[in-house]
């Protein structure tokens, strides 16, 4: 007789700005079968965005009240939700795809990995950086040993969508999201992580709001979504209408990190810029590379030789890839995750890392306001840091 395999089910909790996540989830073998959002109107946006009609729940407990078989969901509600909607789903035995930031703090993070392990729970942090072929090809040229032991990264991110992404939502308020040294810094401290191999353990800041609190145009857009309202035309940013009501995140921010290896490394952003990309600089003991564009048609150029100014370095590695930015890397990220969900694969992102990009974060923005004092930087309990960089493989005798 031949057995046919169950579908591996998927659900979405949030029919937002991030939902697109969950078109890649049919081609990565699963099947989406519902969404979870309290606002009626997310019935149409999901039917819009995946092509069919899908059922909608309230919250997590009516998703699985109908569906107590459910394999996996993917979290892209808002940052300050995480936390509480994952927590019922690890403990359902769910497999939990948590968009980043894994949580808005250190101890909703450290809790998450903690009812994980305890229940013996897949979660995946959704990292999709870890994804680019920029970031990977950094991450390869260090580890052929091209530019010696790394010492240093600095990392300068040119936010320049005029506003459009996180001040016009709750993204501009930190009851939602922390600061955006979290929502948006996560990711790059987490590459930083990953390609120095270690993790911030003392951190100093500063940062303010320069430009945006000065805008008097305010609008209440709870009814609109960031894509329509998303334009090049915004600009420049003194000139923006309808921001959010409330704005008390920084609009530019700057921190400096020694991680646990002695490891320098620094982050710099600022959301007025009129470009979009990241630069990052990796400092080894014998060279340094940086990339030039973060997409497809740029470059990471290495210098490992003495010389005076050399624009293209001693040798170019183009960037293949990521034409579409995030979407290529999404479609990889859901990937791993129906593999690691499904099959029990390792994976390239780490909940241990997300919670460290965390951590990290939350400890610049004390510090940024707080005069820029210095702030150490809390480590998870040594056998949940051994559970996940096993891959969440529990050994036999953690069973």
């Amino acid at each position: 007789m031949t057995i046919i395999p169950k579908t591996f089910t998927v659900a979405l909790v949030g029919v937002g700005a991030r939902a697109g996540l969950a078109r890649h989830v049919e081609s990565a073998g699963a099947t989406l079968v519902a969404t979870v959002d309290p606002d009626p109107a997310a019935t149409r946006r999901a039917a819009e965005l995946f092509g069919r009609e899908l059922p909608r729940y309230e919250d997590v407990p009516a998703l699985l009240a109908h569906h107590p078989d459910l394999d996996g969901v993917i979290i892209a509600s808002p940052d300050d939700t995480h936390h509480a909607v994952a927590t019922p789903l690890l403990e359902a035995g769910v497999a939990v795809y948590v968009e980043k930031p894994l949580a808005i703090t250190t101890e909703d993070a450290d809790d998450l990995l903690e009812t994980a392990y305890r229940c013996d729970a897949r979660l995946y942090v959704g990292h999709n950086m870890r994804h680019m072929h920029v970031v990977r090809l950094m991450k390869q040229i260090i580890d052929r040993g091209e530019i010696g032991q790394v010492q240093a990264i600095w990392c300068r991110h040119f936010v320049g969508a005029g506003g459009d992404f996180y001040f016009k939502d709750w993204h501009a308020d930190r009851s939602h999201q922390g600061g955006l040294l979290l929502q948006k810094g996560a990711h790059d401290i987490d590459v930083m992580h990953w390609l120095a191999g270690s993790s911030t353990r003392e951190v100093v800041a500063m940062g303010d709001l320069m430009v945006y609190g000065r805008v008097q145009s305010r609008r209440d857009n709870s009814d609109r979504r960031m894509w329509d309202w998303y334009s090049l035309d915004n600009w420049p940013p003194l000139e923006q209408t309808d921001l959010n009501p409330v704005i008390d995140v920084e609009d530019i921010s700057m921190m400096t990190m020694r991680l646990d290896s002695g490891v320098l490394a620094s982050y710099q952003q600022c959301h007025f810029t009129p470009d979009y990309w990241r630069s990052y600089t990796v400092i080894g003991t014998e060279g340094r590379l940086e990339n030039f564009g973060d997409g497809e048609g740029g470059e990471v150029r290495v210098w490992n030789r003495r010389s005076g100014y050399l624009e293209q370095g001693h040798v170019q590695y183009p960037i293949v890839g990521d034409a579409r930015g995030h979407n290529d890397a999404d479609a990889l990220t859901v990937a791993e995750f129906v593999r690691f969900a499904r099959d029990g694969a390792s994976t390239d992102t780490s909940p241990l890392g997300a919670r460290d990009a965390v951590a990290a974060a939350v400890a610049a923005t004390r510090s940024l306001r707080s005069g820029s004092m210095p702030q150490l930087v809390p480590q998870v309990r040594d056998e949940l840091a051994d559970y996940y960089r096993s891959h969440q493989r529990r050994e036999t005798a953690h069973a």
